[in-house]
């Protein structure tokens, strides 16, 4: 660990843990291995380090808090994507969902009913450090358009997390095809994406939209059990590489 440069992110991974418990570097090999989409939207770049960031305080006999886990993995993510906005180190330390705001406190979001989800993959690869540096460019040179765009996103959060947490499903899907739309012109959505997106609706989802950073990458559609078979089977259809199924359970 210490030969390796420090601007590789599993290097970075692998010390800055131990640099916070003041503890030496074991002898110890540690192989990582992960299921995950790498550029794809999904979290990965987070999602690895947080492995090894835990792995290797239990390995030296101690456990560091997921707000600890967050920062760490948060410095991490720099190193990847530049200028991240540290939701994916947040979601996956504290391994729930959540309302994030840089600078904010963290407010763990209640779900009040299943939520059934198919993520399509479009086989594109996507970079976030890419696209928040276009959006960056579009921003500079449209201020006042960009600005209202990112408003009408942040209007679409709070009716959404009072959706998920009251259960009402139907909002949700909703409120994700308004925050896909927006995206769109952003700019941070491909074709691929949005083929993907209209197929999963055409299928009977409840509201579909692309995921991370856009660009290629993954897109998810909520749909219900009825419709969850359809909404697959139609996203394997028009092209998607891989669907992964889950379903976010409600709290308690």
């Amino acid at each position: 660990m210490s030969r390796a440069a420090a601007s590789e992110p599993l290097a970075a991974a692998a010390r800055l843990p131990l640099d916070r418990l003041a503890a030496e570097a074991p002898d110890a090999e540690c192989t990582v291995s992960s299921t995950i989409p790498i550029a794809g939207g999904l979290g990965s770049g987070a999602a690895v380090p947080t492995a090894l960031v835990r792995a290797l305080s239990a390995y030296v006999g101690r456990v560091l808090s997921p707000h600890a886990v967050s920062e760490i993995v948060f410095e991490v993510e720099k190193i990847h994507h530049g200028t991240p906005s540290g939701i994916d180190n947040t979601v996956v330390a504290y391994e729930q969902p959540v309302l994030f705001a840089r600078g904010r406190p963290i407010v763990r979001l209640p779900v009040g009913a299943p939520l059934t989800l198919l993520v399509g993959d479009t086989g594109v690869p996507s970079s976030t450090k890419d696209a928040v540096e276009e959006v960056r460019r579009g921003w500079e040179r449209e201020p006042k358009r960009y600005e209202a765009l990112f408003d009408d996103v942040a209007r679409v959060v709070e009716p959404a997390c009072r959706a998920i947490g009251a259960g009402d499903v139907l909002t949700v899907g909703s409120l994700m095809d308004r925050n896909h739309a927006l995206l769109v012109e952003i700019g941070v959505s491909s074709p691929e994406l949005d083929n993907l997106v209209t197929a999963a609706r055409a299928a009977g989802a409840l509201g579909a939209k692309l995921a991370g950073a856009g660009r290629g990458g993954n897109m998810v559609a909520l749909a219900t059990m009825e419709t969850t078979g359809e909404v697959a089977a139609a996203l394997s259809r028009s092209g998607a590489a891989a669907v992964i199924r889950t379903t976010v359970l409600p709290s308690g």
